[in-house]
């Protein structure tokens, strides 16, 4: 046992011994059950010794509490509702009573809480003990008397108890009933801003918006600068309206221009809606006047980098790490981010490394092993990948998919393809995988493996417009099946009808069938859509049988200006344009 409950059991009874009893020593135990605890026993014999009382409390105590610590919640109840009824001691009740409510014995409980009422009428732990149980068994109907009660005996602090009235009954599952008891005991005090607040809460839980609306108004009419209830207002009205809720806090605002939790909030709801320059301005206000707070600092600094102000956004984060804001790795990240994007690798790995934890975590090791391949250390960044320690099949899937970009960025696509088959062993349903491993296995010329993994997704995911192109198109690149290829890119067209690589496929598997205007109109929306290189070599090529060499030279000479690494138009250029 540890020493502090032994020291807690030696006090109580110590205090019990010296404080006198509700009883004379030597009684025999009562029977602890669900009902009321009896009354105290008639006097044992003068005989029986102050110590005898002392070492049977302490023991009883001890016993109560051991079990509590090894689990046994009701051999620990058993003991200390024996103990309670025995001495009468408001105490022990109180003991009691914690340790019966602790193992869910709500009829014990509140018995033992009414027992400690007789013993202590006026007791106001007694009576919050009680209130609170009755909340726990469910037992709202008698729960009103009791509030009611309390809120009397404590007028002033009436309105701050009448606030913690939702918190208390949070747990409620029958929110119209929590309704109806807060109706019922704040209808006392309608002068009071709390209580029609309390109300307004109690109905906004109970899906009442109407009603909750109406005494949140009721609330700011008692107190017309209450913050809190002003952001209630208004997030109850932007259920249906933002633009209302907007109106609303841009007026409280407007009057109470020191209200930083309302401009807060205003300023978020006009980023929900889009309007970001006037979210500025009034995260401007709230900057000025909170600096170092980082719930202000870290919505401005991802709306000025969402606005491309890249210089605001980066002093507010590089701000943020000086603060106590708790996730810095999201931090890390960020400013990660914009030095790779500004050309700064090593500032960007050194971000990148220091995040250690959180949703970015995955992604920052994976963007680092992706600066150390442009920097020749293929080895490294594979290891990086490797050591990263994972959670989720999710995650595992993102670092392997990560690591088999890394390979084929160096060239090395069947490395990529066998890190991709290893892991779909362990994880054989993953789409993900079964897509990249698809698309590599293309690569190296495995078109069984290709046409598995494909047949394979596409039974798990018939939808899978990407898929169905993948494997439309392999058929049509090929020059085979073309009626099949078209029917799966035509599927793949219904779900995507806007994928300009989908309309490319499609365009592509008309040339091979000979449709050629067909496939000119194709591949001409598509390029429209995206100037890829790969649509301006199909394109190219159909112009070019349709005798327009003109224009297929010209489409084809742009995207190769633009695109000379791309080795499906280089090898079109070639083929044409030698």
């Amino acid at each position: 046992m540890q020493p502090k409950f032994l020291a807690a059991a030696l006090t109580l009874a110590l205090g019990l011994t010296h404080g006198g009893l509700g009883q004379a020593a030597g009684d025999p135990p009562a029977r602890a059950t669900g009902k009321r605890p009896a009354a105290a026993q008639a006097p044992a014999p003068a005989s029986a010794s102050s110590e005898d009382v002392l070492a049977r409390t302490v023991f009883q105590a001890l016993v109560g509490e051991f079990a509590l610590q090894r689990g046994d919640a009701k051999l620990g109840s058993d003991a200390w509702a024996d103990l309670a009824v025995r001495t009468r001691d408001p105490k022990v009740i109180a003991r009691a009573t914690e340790v019966a409510g602790f193992a869910s014995q709500y009829d014990r409980a509140l018995e033992l809480s009414k027992l400690w009422l007789e013993v202590e009428p006026n007791s106001v732990p007694a009576k919050q003990a009680q209130s609170s149980l009755l909340v726990m068994a469910n037992r709202l109907d008698d729960l009103a008397p009791q509030l009611a009660a309390l809120l009397e005996q404590d007028k002033p602090n009436a309105g701050g108890n009448l606030l913690h009235l939702n918190r208390m009954l949070g747990k409620v599952n029958d929110k119209k009933a929590v309704q109806s008891l807060i109706d019922k005991v704040a209808a006392p005090y309608d002068n009071l801003p709390e209580a029609h607040f309390a109300m307004a809460q109690a109905a906004a839980s109970a899906g009442d918006n109407l009603r909750a609306l109406t005494e949140t108004e009721k609330s700011l009419q008692l107190r017309p600068g209450w913050e809190t209830a002003a952001i209630a207002r208004a997030q109850l009205q932007a259920r249906q309206s933002a633009q209302t809720a907007v109106d609303s806090l841009t007026d409280f605002v407007g009057h109470n221009p020191n209200a930083n939790d309302a401009r807060l909030t205003l300023a978020r709801l006009l980023i929900s809606e889009k309007r970001y320059d006037e979210a500025r301005r009034h995260f401007d206000q709230l900057i000025a006047s909170n600096p170092d707070n980082p719930e202000v600092i870290y919505p401005v600094a991802m709306l000025a980098l969402q606005q491309g102000d890249l210089t605001t956004g980066r002093i507010q984060l590089e701000h943020l790490l000086k603060t106590d804001f708790p996730d810095k790795s999201t931090i890390h990240f960020f400013l990660g981010q914009l030095d790779q994007e500004q050309k700064k690798p090593e500032a960007a790995l050194a971000h990148y490394r220091q995040v250690t934890a959180g949703e970015q975590y995955v992604a920052a090791r994976s963007r680092a092993s992706q600066i150390l391949m442009q920097q020749g250390k293929t080895d490294e960044a594979r290891a990086l990948l490797r050591d990263t320690r994972t959670s989720t099949p999710a995650e595992r899937t993102q670092l392997v998919l990560a690591e088999s970009q890394l390979l084929r960025d160096a060239g090395r696509h069947s490395e990529a393809y066998i890190a991709l088959d290893r892991a779909l062993a362990a994880q054989p349903n993953d789409t993900e995988l079964l897509y990249e491993a698809a698309l590599t296995a293309e690569r190296i010329g495995k078109t069984d493996a290709l046409e598995a993994h494909l047949k394979h997704l596409l039974a798990l995911k018939p939808d899978h417009a990407h898929a169905l192109n993948a494997f439309g198109y392999s058929l049509a690149e090929r020059n085979i099946r073309l009626p099949e290829a078209q029917e799966l890119i035509a599927k793949a067209l219904t779900l995507a009808p806007e994928d300009p690589f989908i309309m490319d496929s499609m365009g592509w598997v008309l040339y091979r069938q000979g449709k050629l205007p067909e496939a000119l109109q194709t591949l001409e929306k598509a390029y429209r859509i995206k100037t890829d290189p790969e649509i301006a070599a199909h394109l190219g090529e159909v112009l070019w049988t349709l005798e327009r060499k003109d224009e297929a030279r010209r489409i084809l000479l742009e995207a190769y200006k633009a695109h000379p690494d791309n080795e499906a138009l280089a090898g079109t250029v070639k083929k044409l344009l030698p």
